[in-house]
């Protein structure tokens, strides 16, 4: 190995539990969640609450909390980390739009919830519902969708981490994306 090995070369040697590959590591991840996390935040709208920084120390918390994780190369870990952030970004916007609706105060049950509203106050909390309904019937296109979108992978990095051609990745982008413009119109 070189005196300066890659993400994955460290994600990998963190997985076989060497220590000191974390230390090593961090700088690397931080490169990597701050690119995600970049992407992800000029998505939102210019008022959004949670800072770039706050979205990636929230991040790695989670990452490190994780049971552990056997790392195949930086595109698993970016579609990991792409998985964690989406987590947090939906659990912030229900957060808000809670309360926004006067937080916890008031429990109402499912029928009165939908006479009161019938609009979703955040169009992520819409995607990733959509995204949830796309996984029940076809969990392949919503984990590209997640990697792709989410992560910002390409095409090429998508098949790897998925280990399918890319040409079935572009395949699926397409349809998965047809779907949920259906989905988010309605």
């Amino acid at each position: 190995m070189s005196s300066n090995p890659s993400l994955t070369q460290l994600l990998v040697l963190w997985s076989n539990g060497d220590e000191s590959a974390l230390e090593k590591l961090l700088p690397l991840v931080e490169t990597e969640l701050r690119r995600l996390a970049s992407h992800y935040m000029q998505q939102e709208r210019q008022s959004h609450t949670l800072q770039t920084t706050a979205l990636i120390n929230e991040a790695y918390i989670r990452l490190i909390a994780e049971k552990p994780v056997h790392w195949k190369n930086r595109a698993h870990f970016i579609g990991i980390a792409a998985r964690v952030m989406r987590r947090i970004l939906v659990d912030h916007a229900r957060s808000r739009s809670r309360s926004k609706r006067g937080g916890f105060a008031t429990r109402l049950d499912l029928a009165e919830a939908a006479i009161l509203t019938t609009e979703k106050s955040e169009d992520l909390i819409a995607l990733d519902e959509a995204l949830s309904r796309l996984a029940a019937f076809d969990p392949l296109k919503s984990e590209i969708v997640e990697m792709r979108y989410f992560g910002g992978l390409t095409v090429e990095e998508t098949a790897e981490v998925l280990k399918i051609a890319p040409i079935t990745v572009s395949r699926h982008w397409g349809l998965a994306r047809a779907w949920l413009a259906s989905e988010l119109r309605l």
